[in-house]
């Protein structure tokens, strides 16, 4: 039985910035099904309208959506934005450029959004300033003194907020997706990273204590289905 009382630090399967294939594009597919169907989507949408009335007043929003894997979470927000006349203007980042590949051919109906294959590290992603700073199923691959780093150039990015929606490391949440991708996956990358980004991923007082790095955040913490955590942070002073 995995002790999941520490964060792992065991590499991803998707760590490896240069890996391509068929195996990845499976992979892509596959995460976009479990985000659907166990609400991931949902939630970082849920969060997202925590901005809405500034939308609505701007009639445009500028988003940075790290870590953005196929691009799916910037289409759907392009779509509910758009069914309330505002304009969504989109940069998706992933260090992998196979995967900005996969993402680019996957919104070519989507003139708005562009994808970018930066290091969140590196000082042209630093460089970007935007409304809102948001990633699902991304910070729990970095350390405490890397997501230090992410979260002081995302307070500086982005003009009304930073969102995050990672998992919860959990006894439950990791048997039920090591037995649930074991079933119906058909990428080994899935069946191997999927229960392993639970054990990377975060109990609340882990986030809390994260988050006294910055004393003057203005932010929440909650959780919600399946196993997530959503944090919610205001950088403007209008809230």
């Amino acid at each position: 039985m995995r002790n999941l009382d520490q964060r792992s630090h065991e590499e991803e399967i998707m760590d490896d910035l240069l890996f391509e294939g068929e195996m990845m594009d499976q992979t892509l597919r596959e995460l976009d099904f479990i985000n659907q169907w166990l609400g991931g989507n949902a939630v970082t949408l849920a969060a997202f309208r925590h901005f809405e009335d500034r939308m609505q007043v701007a009639k445009e929003v500028h988003v940075l959506d790290v870590g953005c894997g196929s691009g799916e979470m910037l289409r759907l927000l392009t779509d509910w934005a758009a069914k309330r006349g505002i304009r969504l203007i989109g940069i998706g980042i992933d260090a992998n450029p196979h995967i900005v590949d996969y993402a680019r051919k996957a919104s070519e109906k989507y003139p708005d959004l562009q994808f970018l294959d930066y290091n969140i590290f590196s000082e042209e992603y630093k460089n970007l300033r935007t409304d809102i700073v948001l990633s699902t199923l991304f910070t729990h691959h970095f350390s405490e003194a890397q997501l230090i780093d992410y979260y002081t150039t995302a307070q500086k990015q982005a003009r009304w907020g930073v969102i995050t929606n990672d998992l919860h490391r959990n006894f439950l949440a990791y048997y039920s997706i090591k037995w649930l991708t074991a079933w119906f996956s058909k990428s080994e990358m899935v069946k191997f990273d999927a229960p392993l980004s639970v054990a990377r991923g975060f109990k609340k007082k882990e986030l809390s204590q994260l988050m006294r790095n910055f004393p003057e955040a203005r932010f929440q913490l909650r959780w919600r289905w399946a196993f997530r955590w959503v944090l919610i942070w205001h950088t403007d002073d209008t809230h």
